[in-house]
């Protein structure tokens, strides 16, 4: 008649399979019996012992009022009155306000984080914990230490989870500019309409809270407004996305082409337009023409060899999905998965997995033979006068090959590979406008396909500019780098 917890259930699947067992075939069992079980989502987790469950899911909530809220819910007025100095309740208030910022920079992806960090309740309690202490251990004389409180919560707090450089000077930059003696001013807020709110109880704290805005505008965490269109329609994808994936997978529908039919079509298109296979010998042959040990047709050698891997799977795959719907042969998981990511316009795992990210199926494949259309024009008609750096496999060996290049024609200037750097330009020429390679004095390499992403590009001046209200993404003109 008792309860049992088991926690992290993700971490021993095997075992819950064997828990299952024990449930099912159990004779007899307490009415007052309970089992619960806590874990994160896991692909391989019982579906028979989930589907028998109830679930609960526990989210951080969404927006500045609800995260306040919920944690000014949990404040005590013990917790409250805890010291008398000054300094305790604004400290207590921006540190609950900092808590919520990093948990709702989240949301926006890399725009947020670089890395997404799991920042928690057991941050927020030992931000206090810590604060408590420090003002105990100051008194009134010595009065708050802001250096040491800054250190402790950018660098300790939550500053002990951040693991890139960027974000751990985010995190100090929050620090900063949040807490100090600033911040106990009259005319201190986070943001406009953001302040910290006077008040003796946690009543007074909850009806401030409840006045403040239900949806924040990105600004309120430093970020530009167009984050908010990346957030909105990364979760519009995601729930498409998700809405599809659960749609019935029948085979037939009223009077309509199947699915399968439908595959079949798609997949007939399909190999009629993909390229044929690289012949090897061909491809030595030309890049023994051009010079096959230079850094250059090296790296184009190594992008041939993965292009040739793309093209050999997707024609694999298509073959197989035909005989697959034909009945020749047992249709297997992956052309399962195949077929249904194929009829629903998304990219199959197993081309995925080997290949490059894109929003549909139909961009994908148009991103395909224009790469191969860069490798073979390549191979065929010799180094181009400009690159499409996004439609490599390795962009940044590209960029490295460049540079042994580069230091090899130096070599009699006692160039070394290690102290050259790259340097880009901007230059006013849009890829249509190019009709020779860079001048040979400098050298380096022409490149196009860069986009801005927040930022607009003045092509008068060269230079950055606030971009366009709702627009996402600029195109830049061709850069010329060189070493």
């Amino acid at each position: 008649g008792g309860w049992l917890l088991l926690q992290n259930g993700h971490l021993g699947l095997e075992f819950l399979n064997e828990l299952m067992d024990t449930l099912t075939t159990k004779e007899s069992m307490s009415e007052d019996f309970r089992i619960w079980i806590t874990t994160e989502a896991h692909p391989e987790f019982p579906i028979n012992l989930l589907q028998s469950s109830i679930k609960f899911t526990n989210e951080p909530p969404q927006g500045v009022k609800a995260g306040l809220k919920r944690m000014y819910s949990a404040v005590t007025h013990d917790l409250l009155g805890v010291s008398k100095m000054p300094q305790w309740k604004p400290l207590l208030y921006a540190v609950a306000f900092l808590h919520t910022t990093v948990q709702e920079r989240r949301k926006f992806g890399p725009l947020g984080w670089n890395i997404p960090y799991e920042f928690n309740q057991a941050d927020f309690s030992a931000s206090v914990q810590f604060l408590q202490n420090h003002l105990s251990e100051a008194g009134a004389k010595r009065g708050v230490d802001w250096r040491c409180l800054r250190y402790m919560l950018g660098e300790v707090q939550y500053g002990g989870r951040v693991t890139d450089d960027l974000d751990k000077a985010l995190l100090n930059t929050y620090a900063r500019v949040w807490f100090g003696e600033h911040m106990l001013g009259e005319r201190f807020c986070f943001y406009k309409g953001y302040v910290i709110p006077k008040g003796n109880t946690v009543e007074d704290y909850l009806q401030y809270i409840e006045q403040l805005p239900g949806i924040d505008t990105p600004e309120v965490f430093g970020l530009h407004p167009n984050a908010d269109i990346t957030y909105q329609t990364n979760l519009a994808n995601e729930t498409f996305g998700t809405i599809v994936s659960i749609q019935p997978k029948d085979s037939s529908t009223r009077g309509e082409e199947t699915r399968e039919a439908v595959v079949q079509r798609l997949a007939d298109e399909m190999l009629e337009k993909l390229p044929p296979d690289y012949n090897p010998h061909e491809v030595k042959a030309q890049l023994q023409k051009m010079g096959a040990f230079q850094p250059m047709n090296i790296f184009l050698r190594q992008e041939v060899d993965r292009m040739q891997l793309v093209i050999s799977r997707v024609r694999t795959t298509l073959t197989e999905l035909k005989l697959a719907i034909d009945g020749t042969i047992i249709m297997s998981e992956e052309l399962q998965d195949a077929l249904d990511n194929i009829y629903d316009a998304r990219i199959p795992k197993l081309w995925f997995r080997i290949s490059w990210e894109s929003t549909t199926l139909g961009f994908w494949f148009t991103e395909l033979l224009e790469r191969n259309q860069q490798f073979s024009s390549w191979l065929q008609d010799g180094r181009p006068n400009q690159f499409w750096l996004t439609g490599f496999f390795n962009p940044q060996g590209f960029l490295t090959a460049m540079r042994q290049e580069t230091t090899r024609m130096n070599l009699a200037k006692g160039w070394e590979l290690d102290s050259v750097v790259l340097c880009s330009e901007v230059t006013k020429m849009m890829k249509e406008d190019v009709v020779g390679p860079p001048p040979a004095d400098i050298g380096g390499v022409y490149i196009h396909g860069l986009f801005l992403e927040g930022a607009g590009w003045d092509r008068r001046n060269s230079r950055l500019v606030e971009s366009a209200p709702k627009v996402l993404f600029t195109s830049l003109p061709v850069v010329h780098v060189y070493a």
